[in-house]
């Protein structure tokens, strides 16, 4: 096999802003050798059989040294594997990707340099401060904060930094920002110079303090403010007053769980992270095909027999079309049939295989189906209800009392999941978590499973609880939960702006 080290930035934290080709990278390794800035969100898209080595380089707290990082790529590349070596930023900004490459080169190793969003330029678009404007500078410098201003040999310029350049860009210099200040004000620039400091810029736990040269380290100092920070020191700093955005996002800082199926959670996930949350994914369920695919396939064999074929959930419909196609039949065997969709996204997943719903209730749950089936005569017909093993009885019991003969095929099964118990109850019991999202009546009996009994009430005190629609919040109590949101739309657009509103409101 012929050895490649890809060198990539993997961006300032914002996952979203990986580069095309960085995600490749990631997609395409056999071993991804990432540091500490490096969103964990990117590892998701590894290959199942990739190699995932965590490499620290955390200012002060190194779990490899950078002659031990260069090693083990090196050793990697070596043994014939693809290797993504993922940095925060960019690789060649204050990322010792230069270092890396000059090595990959003595060992005559092939390589590539995949360029990545730095957070110099990130964290201060994400605080509203442009670092260039015409009105302003057209002069932009990017400096070290890890070397030590007053040291006798200092590599930096501070006399032309001071005089020359409009914007200052420090990086990582929160531990220095003593030194910096007193550097340039010590070279001539105003104590009226505006700063700002960044802190986690791009991601949910983003913060931003701004001052003066004269006011920043008090500022920072009762901010709190620990790195990683980005630094900037200019006249630009002002226009965070009327340009900053992201700060403005109604969940921003906000530590929401998310407890639905891996595969289904990413459209929950996303919707969250954009107005300002820090996702913890935690599902408590999965969900998987039935034991014995005979009773759906009989009923497959059969479609002719059907007048009707009612789906519950998005997950019936994946199953169905599944097994659908495993037989060698696809939409033109339904053609006969009508169909019926409990809430919009059932008939949007329905619509991806060329199939309008009959029937959308304007409620999303079953009761608003037996409702809609009222206009409909379907004494007599026959009605196919593939769905979850256990579900609520109601839809076939009230559509037999409309006359139609039913049969209830079990589509797919709901496992319990606890791998991430113990994780979830730590950040509990930190207080790391300010809310858990439940999106069906399974999500929250097996979140209240996987809590200790005698620690439930006291873990959850101080979160919030927040469902989907009235049947999970009824099986929430009866489980003992105090369920604090419930959205009025059955939908995760609806759970979504019931907690920005829950929020809101203080």
């Amino acid at each position: 096999m012929t050895a490649k080290v890809f060198l990539v930035g993997a961006g300032p934290g914002d996952p979203g802003l990986i580069t095309v080709k960085g995600l490749q990278c990631i997609q395409q390794a056999d071993c991804i050798i990432y540091d500490y800035l490096a969103s964990p969100t990117l590892l998701r898209h590894a290959p199942e059989t990739a190699e995932l080595i965590y490499v620290g380089k955390k200012g002060g707290d190194h779990t490899l040294s950078q002659d031990g990082i260069n090693q083990l790529i090196v050793a990697k590349a070596q043994s014939g594997l693809t290797v993504t070596r993922l940095k925060g930023g960019d690789p060649f900004i204050f990322g010792r990707g230069g270092e890396e490459a000059e090595v990959l080169i003595d060992a005559g190793i092939a390589f590539e340099i995949v360029p990545g969003v730095t957070s110099a330029i990130a964290a201060p678009a994400y605080a509203g401060i442009p670092l260039t404007h015409r009105k302003f500078t057209s002069t932009v410098a990017f400096v070290t904060g890890h070397e030590d201003p007053t040291k006798p040999d200092s590599s930096i310029d501070w006399a032309s930094l001071a005089k020359g350049i409009g914007t200052l860009v420090f990086f990582m210099g929160v531990k220095n920002l003593p030194q910096i200040t007193r550097q340039l004000l010590a070279h001539g620039v105003a104590p009226q110079r505006p700063v700002a400091l960044v802190r986690w810029g791009t991601t949910s736990r983003q913060v931003t303090v701004t001052g003066t040269l004269a006011t920043i380290e008090a500022k920072v100092k009762a901010a709190g403010l620990t790195a990683p920070a980005i630094i900037v020191v200019g006249d630009v700093v002002t226009l965070r007053e009327s340009m900053q955005w992201f700060d403005r996002r109604p969940l921003l800082g906000k530590r929401i769980v998310v407890t639905r199926a891996r595969r289904q959670a990413s459209d929950l996930v996303q919707r969250l992270t954009d107005l300002g949350a820090t996702c913890i994914e935690c599902p408590t369920i999965k969900i998987e095909p039935p034991e014995d695919f005979g009773p759906l396939d009989r009923a497959i064999e059969n479609l002719a027999q059907y007048t009707w074929l009612v789906f519950t959930s998005v997950n019936g419909v994946r199953f169905f079309f599944e097994r659908l196609n495993a037989r060698g039949l696809d939409s033109r065997a339904l053609g006969h049939l009508k169909t019926a969709a409990i809430g919009p996204a059932t008939a949007q997943k329905l619509a991806r295989f060329g199939i309008a719903s009959d029937i959308v209730p304007a409620n999303y749950r079953a009761e608003a189906v037996v409702d809609a089936f009222r206009k409909e005569n379907v004494s007599g017909c026959r009605v196919l209800l593939p769905r979850a093993k256990e579900a609520r009885p109601i839809l076939p019991e009230e559509l037999t009392k409309l006359g139609a003969h039913v049969d209830e095929i079990t589509a797919y099964v709901t496992h319990a999941v606890n791998e991430q118990a113990d994780g979830l109850i730590e950040g509990l019991a930190n207080g790391a978590i300010d809310m858990v999202t439940f999106t069906s009546s399974s999500t929250a009996k097996n979140f209240h499973a996987l809590l200790p009994k005698e620690r439930i009430d006291d873990l959850l005190r101080p979160v919030h609880l927040a469902s989907i629609g009235p049947i999970t919040t009824e099986t929430a109590h009866d489980l003992g939960l105090r369920i604090d949101v419930t959205a009025d739309t059955f939908t995760i657009d609806g759970l979504c702006d019931a907690i920005v509103t829950h929020f809101s409101a203080g």
